[in-house]
C-alpha cells in the first residue's frame, strides 16, 4: 500500500524497481527493500483513481494532439449533469505538481518505503512530492 499524500489517497500498487538507498549502493544493486529506500511504483492505480475523481486522464493531459479523441471518448461515457458539474468544480480547485504530472506520463512514480518490510512482511510507503521529489531526482541524476 502506497499513499499519495496531497490527494489523500492510498492504493495497492506493484513495486517496479529499487532506484536509491542512502545507506549503500549494494542494497540498490541487489534490490533489497529497507526502510527509506526509494523505489519506482506502478502509477496505473493512481491514474484510474484520478480519472474517476477528477475526470482527467493523466496519461493524455500533456499531449496536445489528442484533443479530438478526448471528445469522442466523452460522448461514449454517459454522465449526468450533476456529475459533470461536480467534476468541473473539482478540476478547477485542483493543482498538481508538474514534476509529479511528468512521472504519471511515464507511468512510474518515485516512492519512499515507510514500513520495515523485513519485520512486517509488507511494504508500505508514500509517493514522493515537492521538495523531497526534487531532492531525490537530483540524487538519481548523479
Amino acid at each position: 500500500n502506497f499513499a499519495w499524500g496531497s490527494e489523500n489517497c492510498t492504493k495497492k500498487v506493484r513495486l517496479l524497481d529499487v532506484v536509491y538507498n542512502a545507506t549503500s549502493n549494494e542494497l540498490v544493486r541487489t534490490k533489497t527493500l529497507t526502510k527509506n529506500t526509494i523505489v519506482q511504483i506502478d502509477a496505473q492505480p493512481f491514474k484510474q483513481w484520478y480519472l474517476k475523481k477528477y475526470g482527467v486522464d493523466l496519461a493524455k493531459k500533456g499531449k496536445k494532439g489528442g484533443g479530438k479523441k478526448d471528445e469522442a471518448d466523452e460522448v461514449v461515457e454517459k454522465k449526468s449533469r450533476h456529475v459533470i458539474f461536480k467534476l468541473k468544480a473539482r478540476e478547477a480547485k485542483n493543482k498538481m505538481d508538474p514534476a509529479v504530472e511528468e512521472q504519471f506520463q511515464s507511468g512510474r512514480l518515485l516512492a519512499s518505503i515507510a514500513s520495515r518490510p523485513g519485520q512486517s512482511g509488507r511494504c508500505d510507503g508514500y509517493v514522493l512530492e515537492g521538495e523531497e521529489l526534487t531532492f531525490y531526482k537530483r540524487k538519481l541524476e548523479k
